[in-house]
């Protein structure tokens, strides 16, 4: 039997205090079962937002979408997180990723590294993560026990290895960095090669006791009659056909009913029953939310 749906929003614009608190109050309102913040310079600091939004809700998680590791000293993420899981009562959801924006970590000072060594912080932040969070003697302590659950997002066979062995959530984004590229800029992948990004991980999961819950990150809501305007400046931009860009796991377009149909279709396709929408589309995807949604089951991750 499929697990539950559950439903993210990624809010990513700043805001000052009152609309802040207002839009996660909305999206708790709508139905959303977790409320991400990314991690990217020009967005909201990730731990001081998630913890007003706590403040002013009762039932989502609390979530990143996913930390650049490479901003982080382990030691000092330790005590963020440990911080924001007992400010938030136990509500944190801690996803961690490799960062693929060169151009962000030019402004920082920061080293980019190699694909390899991006790969290699990550694992040595988890690591260190859990021995530090394990331990009776680290100050702060989290809420949740045996740990925070972890979200890893990332594509290449290290990372599917790092997915599979440590998180509770495995993120996929359906698209790529476009080579060259030092700002970030995404292309989407085709529905096949994403199937076969998915049938990998879940070889290597294999022997993991519990499954991973499956996360899709959505590009983009269009709630409409007329499927195929909607999609065809994406699709004039990335070289596709129309139907071609309509195939798209990570664009949900149509009628509510027919982006219903496709979000259960995607169920049943990859496995997918944790969906994230960006902070534009969280209004057009409440319908779908409240057609589909229940409230979060508990993690084997410690919830």
């Amino acid at each position: 039997m499929p697990r539950p749906f559950r439903f993210g929003v990624s809010l990513t614009s700043p805001a000052p205090a009152g609309e802040w608190r207002a839009k996660c109050r909305r999206a708790e309102e709508l139905g959303y079962d977790v409320i991400h913040v990314p991690d990217h310079l020009g967005m909201v600091a990730p731990f001081p937002a998630l913890v007003a939004a706590a403040a002013v809700t009762e039932r989502p998680r609390l979530g990143t979408f996913v930390l650049n590791t490479g901003f982080w000293n382990p030691a000092l993420l330790a005590r963020e997180v440990a911080t924001t899981d007992a400010l938030t009562g136990g509500r944190l959801e801690l996803g961690l990723g490799t960062g693929y924006v060169r151009s962000e970590h030019d402004t920082a000072g920061l080293p980019f590294g190699s694909p390899g060594e991006r790969v290699d912080h990550l694992r040595r932040t988890i690591e260190e993560l859990d021995r530090l969070l394990g331990s009776d003697d680290h100050l702060p302590r989290p809420v949740q026990k045996p740990r925070v659950p972890l979200m890893i997002g990332g594509n290449g066979d290290r990372m599917m290895r790092l997915t599979a062995e440590h998180a509770d959530i495995a993120a996929f984004t359906g698209a790529r960095l476009v080579p060259g590229s030092t700002t970030g800029r995404l292309a989407p992948v085709a529905p096949g090669e994403l199937e076969e990004s998915v049938a990998r991980y879940l070889r290597l999961a294999e022997g993991r006791e519990e499954p991973a819950e499956l996360n899709l990150l959505v590009q983009q809501v269009a709630v409409t009659d007329d499927r195929a305007t909607a999609v065809r400046p994406l699709a004039e931009r990335v070289g596709s056909t129309v139907q071609e860009a309509l195939d798209l796991p990570i664009l949900l377009v149509g009628t509510v009913d027919q982006i219903v149909a496709q979000v259960v279709a995607q169920r049943e396709r990859y496995g997918f029953t944790y969906l994230t929408v960006l902070e534009p589309y969280m209004e057009a995807f409440a319908p779908v939310v409240a057609e589909l949604g229940g409230h979060a089951v508990p993690h084997a991750g410690g919830l």
